[in-house]
């Protein structure tokens, strides 16, 4: 039976989440770029979760039910963003243009349902797997690293990026810029949140996994088709883990 306080989670977290989407399309709308506001949908979607847990003593990424449920109902959210729904109802016209990149058209939406699916099929049996192997507190590692690193890496590629490089997409061959300013948020994010993890690892797994976590994370951010790194960064994330285990 689902309690009172998860109810009450789950719907301060919808309120939340939809008032930062509208948050970041009034702030597009008003000349904002579109990669800064849709880094603030990205930051929004993993802490809002984690802050409304914490307050009401509920779960959120620790949970494999609750991370099974978050899947099917993120998907399902994302339809009222086709064209044809988002044109009759400006709101969520407005909500998506927080996050509709002029370089992802017209495949915004299929990156980002294809990416949120991808992400989860890979998130919920690892977590899963952590959980049974006794290190349920691990599972936040990988999941932080994408939420900070991966989502200041491009705010700090935009204003630091001298150093460019290129990737492509799926679904297209057309080519898309990164930094190696931009990436290295991603390595000092990994180095920070391995520290904020020592008392979880013994002597020998900490150093391991510090010197394989953040190099790891970077380079796969850095290799990532556009606009679907996260699927990629939890499957190393948690098979770097792993490894590290093994120590």
């Amino acid at each position: 039976m689902v309690s009172e306080a998860t109810v009450m989670a789950t719907v301060y977290k919808i309120v939340g989440l939809v008032t930062v989407l509208l948050l970041a399309g009034v702030l597009a709308r008003r000349g904002m770029r579109v990669n800064y506001t849709r880094k603030i949908n990205h930051f929004a979607i993993f802490f809002i979760p984690v802050f409304v847990d914490q307050q009401l003593a509920s779960e959120t990424f620790t949970s494999v039910v609750y991370l099974s449920i978050s899947a099917v109902a993120t998907l399902a959210f994302l339809v009222i963003f086709l064209e044809p729904i988002r044109k009759r109802v400006p709101v969520f016209q407005l909500m998506f243009e927080g996050f509709d990149r002029p370089e992802d058209r017209p495949n915004t939406l299929l990156w980002l349902w294809t990416q949120y699916a991808a992400g989860f099929a890979i998130m919920v049996p690892m977590i899963w797997r952590f959980s049974d192997m006794g290190y349920e507190s691990l599972v936040t590692i990988p999941i932080l690293i994408n939420a900070i690193g991966d989502g200041l890496a491009e705010p700090v590629g935009i204003r630091y990026g001298k150093h460019k490089y290129t990737v492509r997409a799926l679904f297209t061959d057309q080519t898309f810029t990164r930094s190696f300013e931009g990436s290295s948020a991603v390595f000092i994010t990994g180095v920070l949140v391995m520290l904020l993890y020592t008392a979880e690892f013994t002597t020998m797994q900490f150093l391991v996994g510090l010197a394989l976590v953040p190099i790891a994370m970077t380079v796969t951010e850095a290799f990532s088709p556009h606009a679907w790194d996260t699927p990629f960064l939890m499957l190393v994330g948690y098979g770097t883990l792993m490894t590290v285990l093994q120590f």
